[in-house]
């Protein structure tokens, strides 16, 4: 687990994190606890981009639904605080099983947060393949 020494980059991370488990350990609805109703995201397997935090979570629950995720790992994350805003950035390595076979993948995840209500909250999500 990835420690921060500043309290709000740590709790940025841990919002970033407790997402990410819900949808890669089998709970996928509980990414409207951390996605904003007005989210925007770019994924890898979505032609055109998600555009609400209802749309969000349907593209993350079909994928979770679809795929038996065996890892998942976030490797060196960043994450710049501004204010009520904040950007977490991180490679990830992961291995899941889709249509009878397993698929190691790796790539880019740049998140965007704003705190609203005194809680964090996921506003874009870009996805991009390692060049």
């Amino acid at each position: 687990m990835h420690r921060f020494d500043d309290p709000t980059r740590q709790a940025v991370w841990n919002t970033l994190r407790a997402l990410n488990d819900a949808w890669t350990r089998g709970n996928p609805d509980r990414l409207t606890d951390y996605f904003h109703p007005c989210m925007v995201a770019v994924t890898a397997t979505d032609r055109h981009r998600l555009d609400g935090g209802p749309a969000c979570v349907a593209g993350w629950k079909a994928f979770a639904e679809a795929a038996t995720i065996h890892h998942w790992r976030e490797i060196d994350p960043v994450v710049h605080v501004y204010g009520d805003a904040a950007v977490v950035a991180y490679d990830f390595d992961m291995a899941f099983d889709m249509q009878g076979r397993t698929i190691h993948m790796g790539g880019r995840d740049l998140f965007f947060f704003v705190r609203e209500a005194g809680r964090w909250w996921a506003v874009a999500d870009q996805f991009s393949a390692y060049p």
